[in-house]
């Protein structure tokens, strides 16, 4: 698949180097960098059970089937940009941490959501 704005290995699990993505993610990404018009740095992409396990991440992670991806923001600008172009592109399971934005394509998961990742007190 030819991308515009990434390299297929920027999504690769970073223990093994596979990299078995979803060709709707990565054109709807590759749409959302488009529109946003700032770069999207990739903090994870596919992941192997064993990097899934050593970063605790769920067992039903998205990642795990190459349908999720977290890019890295360092700014409320930056990240008001990414949110509103992956929006805009139609990704509608979206979570907001305070570094990075976790977006995926999982039809197999609740729809339609927004959830964040901060600590709760």
């Amino acid at each position: 698949m030819k991308l515009k704005y990434f390299k297929l290995e920027e999504f690769a699990c970073p223990c093994c180097g596979q990299c078995d993505m979803d060709d709707i993610i990565l054109q709807k990404l590759d749409k959302a960098r488009d529109i946003a018009g700032i770069p999207f740095h990739i903090n994870s992409g596919y992941r192997c059970k064993e990097h899934n396990k050593s970063v605790g991440g769920s067992l039903t992670s998205s990642h795990l089937r190459g349908l999720a991806v977290d890019i890295r923001t360092t700014s409320s600008k930056d990240r008001y940009h990414i949110l509103n172009a992956l929006l805009h592109v139609g990704f509608n399971r979206l979570g907001v941490g305070k570094h990075f934005i976790h977006a995926d394509v999982d039809t197999n998961k609740v729809q339609d959501v927004i959830w964040d990742y901060y600590e709760k007190h």
